[in-house]
């Protein structure tokens, strides 16, 4: 068994990589590189200027870039991201933040029918450059309006990519790609992986990054952990989690390889069936909820390609219920290493 990291490998420290960072810390950086490149990017949203984003998604920024560019909004979803819109089809390249991605309801109709369908609905007569960023998970009690993650729910709609770091050194890659787009790219970041000091993270997003730009291309997973037994498909803080289940597994002597999907949409679905025709076991993880989700459909994908040896699947996901408020109910239905690790024996066949 090997472990394949971005963070350790070849690409990931050239050009002098060798330098730590948190994945807020990655995120600013891309940043704050394509708006040097760039005068038409620029970031708005909630908080993001003189307190540099709740969870650190702007920090710095403003004193080098001025309130001209790292613009603070009113709080209506509605207006500024309907304003972004706007701006991208306009010429520039916004970079809008949505404090949570629950907030997105108020903003349904700028997403869904603007944002992700007027390249469409004009012919290609306009195109809509823009990057809508959002925190996403739970993990830190904050209820059933801030601890989503949703990030299906944007998958679903055709007309928008989704992108879901999940370590530092994918999170710049994924964010220089993301500005350059041509359309709009929905980044959604998990806010128990950023790094900051009022929310721990795990050990394993924190990774080296390198200080020259680089680009992740969109719809190529990474496999983090090569196995033989199971195959583990998985993205965000759960990629961390499975990481943690499949080193505890391997004692046991269970092989199991771990998928980071990076991007929703598009969809690396050739990586999955590839390990799957390997391992004929597959685990999906998702801290969405269960039902018309991620899990499913990376499911229906690995079937559809009728592979005849595949003898067991697992699905590990939130239950349909909006998340408690109370630690000890949110710890319930979160999935945590102990779900993966179950799911991971029963796929298998060691239970």
């Amino acid at each position: 068994m090997t472990v394949t990291d971005p963070s350790s490998s070849g690409d990931a420290l050239a050009d002098g990589g060798e330098r730590p960072l948190t994945m807020s810390r990655a995120m600013v950086e891309a940043i704050a590189d394509e708006m040097r490149d760039d005068d038409d990017v620029f970031y708005m949203g909630e908080d993001v200027a003189d307190y540099g984003g709740i969870f650190d998604s702007t920090q710095g920024l403003l004193e080098e870039f001025g309130y001209d560019r790292i613009v603070d909004v009113p709080i209506s979803e509605t207006a500024y991201l309907g304003a972004a819109v706007g701006a991208a089809q306009s010429g520039l390249r916004p970079i809008a933040e949505l404090m949570f991605v629950d907030f997105f309801g108020v903003a349904m109709d700028q997403i869904y029918n603007q944002m992700a369908k007027n390249t469409y609905m004009s012919g290609g007569n306009v195109s809509v450059p823009m990057v809508l960023t959002s925190a996403v998970g739970g993990t830190y009690n904050d209820a059933a309006q801030h601890s989503q993650t949703l990030y299906g729910t944007f998958a679903h709609l055709p007309g928008m990519k989704v992108v879901v770091p999940s370590t530092a050194y994918d999170a710049k890659g994924l964010m220089h790609n993301a500005i350059r787009d041509e359309d709009p790219v929905v980044y959604l970041f998990h806010k128990r992986l950023m790094g900051i000091g009022w929310m721990p993270a795990p050990d394993g997003p924190k990774t080296h990054v390198p200080e020259t730009d680089y680009t992740i291309p969109f719809g190529s997973a990474d496999v983090k952990r090569e196995g033989s037994d199971v195959t583990v498909v998985t993205l965000g803080l759960h990629v961390h989690r499975a990481l943690e289940a499949a080193a505890s597994l391997g004692e046991e002597g269970i092989d199991t390889e771990v998928i980071d999907l990076r991007t929703l949409v598009p969809l690396d679905i050739e990586t999955i069936r590839e390990s799957v025709s390997r391992t004929g076991r597959l685990v999906v993880v998702d801290e969405d909820y269960r039902s018309f989700g991620v899990t499913g459909e990376v499911i229906a994908s690995v079937a559809e390609d009728g592979l005849g040896d595949l003898e067991a699947v697992e699905r590990v996901a939130l239950p349909d219920v909006p998340i408690p408020y109370a630690r000890p109910m949110e710890n319930e239905v979160l999935p945590n290493v102990a779900d993966i690790s179950e799911a991971i024996r029963s796929a298998a066949g060691e239970q």
